[in-house]
């Protein structure tokens, strides 16, 4: 393995896997405790559209996803907001939409076949300079973002009644909550690829969240176990030589089924002592 660790394209894929954990592990955090996963699957999955609308057109990819999801994202935020109980539906046909969309649009681009596959898994490590300056970019908007705003993050995710009492623009927190996801999924998919960017945005921090008493350790713990599972997978992609990101997803679903079996445990032996 030190002898791998010599490599630059090595080092980047490690560099990319901590951004991405750290990325993911904060705007994660806000995903999970605002219960909108489903709504972050249909954005990574709606960037099919822009890949395609990038080919078909000429410009270029990162443009072309850019705007795509991010006009997507907004649509499915808006509609989250004014139909809760449906807004499901809404964000399955636009989801299904933008990866058709995308397909079609490679199909009918004249001497063009792009392998819209490997948008799925990415490829961490032939990540550029290039790619890991725009991740870094990104988090440190995100930073002073969170410090910023972090109570009434809070209080639009947890008690959103509440926030409207306070005459908090709820709306506005929200839509820019998922214009943030949104871009975090333009930067990290032509990296680590859309399912792994869902995986990263999602399992660490459900994970966390079980485990903590407030949203900041929450998203301490999300970074954390985001880091660990990049770090973990791409060691056992080198020296099993798979897929990276998929061994990623793999070693991140490993450590949610971990977590919820112990989870488990705890409960029945709680039911046990207490019938004691």
């Amino acid at each position: 393995m030190s002898e791998w660790l010599e490599l630059s394209f090595v080092q980047n894929a490690f560099a990319a896997s901590l951004l991405a954990g750290v990325l993911c592990g904060i705007v994660g955090t806000y995903v999970v405790a605002n219960r909108i996963a489903y709504l972050a699957g249909g954005v990574a999955h709606a960037a099919y559209g822009g890949v395609g609308l990038a080919f078909y057109l000429e410009i270029s990819p990162t443009l072309g996803i850019l705007g795509f999801t991010m006009a997507a994202a907004l649509l499915m935020g808006v509609l989250s907001l004014r139909e809760r109980h449906r807004a499901d539906t809404a964000i399955s046909v636009l989801w299904a939409f933008g990866m058709a969309l995308g397909v079609l649009l490679v199909d009918i681009t004249p001497g063009y076949g792009a392998d819209l596959m490997s948008y799925l898994f990415g490829s961490i490590l032939t990540v550029s300079r290039g790619s890991l300056a725009a991740m870094a970019m990104l988090t440190l908007i995100v930073l002073p973002w969170t410090m910023l705003f972090h109570n009434e993050l809070a209080a639009v995710s947890y008690d959103e009644s509440f926030a409207r009492v306070r005459g908090l623009p709820v709306t506005a927190f929200y839509l820019s909550l998922v214009g943030l996801m949104a871009l975090t999924v333009v930067v990290l998919v032509q990296v680590v690829g859309l399912i792994l960017v869902i995986a990263l945005l999602t399992i660490a921090p459900y994970i966390a969240e079980k485990r903590s008493r407030s949203l900041l350790s929450m998203m301490g713990r999300a970074v954390v176990y985001n880091v660990l599972f990049g770090m973990t997978g791409l060691c056992l992609s080198l020296a099993l030589n798979v897929t990276s990101g998929a061994a990623i997803i793999c070693v991140a679903a490993a450590g949610y089924f971990l977590s919820v079996g112990l989870d488990n445990l705890k409960k029945r032996q709680g039911l046990r002592g207490h019938h004691v």
